[in-house]
């Protein structure tokens, strides 16, 4: 975990929050992707590699009362505790590599925008996926962004690995059930552009 969460504690350090590619003001495919999984507000949700992604302020604001967010940096959580305000209290903010943190419950809804795709090795992504399938409670629903096959090679300078929703279903296992793809094509603060893809999965109850 070290090499990379003191990568990406540098990146938070040294830049500001729309400073960085994957900024966005208003995460809109992932709240809505979210919504669409119907949970009421009081439904488990947590973003893994949220950082400090604008995502965490939009669940609140939308009555979310059960929000976590994890991500290797404390740096980038830091500023969007600070950035929330009081509000920040009612957010479980999880330091933790995805791929060997050990969940100590299960959530409705698994959120992640543009962390798994950093997952170039093949255990690594099994690690993760290990997880995944331990926190999810049955009936809930996974929701992975990535790099689309189409878009970026590199991020943050760093290789990544770029999916749909084909390879997404083989990495997850047929204990998931895709549910839906959404295209978004997001536009970086210095006006170039980026091909994402959005999934969306079901856990089978059984």
């Amino acid at each position: 975990m070290s090499d990379r969460s003191s990568h990406w504690d540098s990146v938070y350090a040294t830049k500001g929050e729309d400073e960085v590619s994957w900024f966005q003001n208003s995460p809109s495919t992932s709240l809505a992707m979210i919504r669409a999984t119907s949970p009421d507000r009081g439904s488990a949700i947590i973003d893994i590699g949220g950082g400090a992604s604008r995502l965490v302020d939009a669940l609140l604001a939308d009555g979310y009362r059960d929000v976590s967010v994890l991500d290797l940096s404390a740096h980038a959580l830091d500023a969007a505790r600070k950035r929330i305000g009081a509000a920040a209290s009612m957010v479980d903010w999880i330091v933790a590599d995805a791929t060997r943190w050990q969940p100590a419950k299960t959530y409705d809804v698994w959120h992640d925008r543009a962390a798994f795709h950093f997952l170039t090795d093949p255990g690594d992504r099994a690690a993760y996926v290990e997880r995944l399938r331990s926190a999810v409670a049955p009936g809930g629903h996974v929701i992975i962004a990535t790099f689309a096959p189409d878009g970026p090679e590199k991020c943050s300078g760093l290789p990544v690995q770029r999916h749909d929703s084909a390879s997404l279903k083989a990495e997850l296992g047929p204990e998931f059930e895709l549910i839906e793809t959404r295209q978004e094509t997001h536009r970086t603060p210095w006006d170039s552009t980026q091909a994402f893809q959005f999934s969306r999965f079901r856990k089978r109850s059984s």
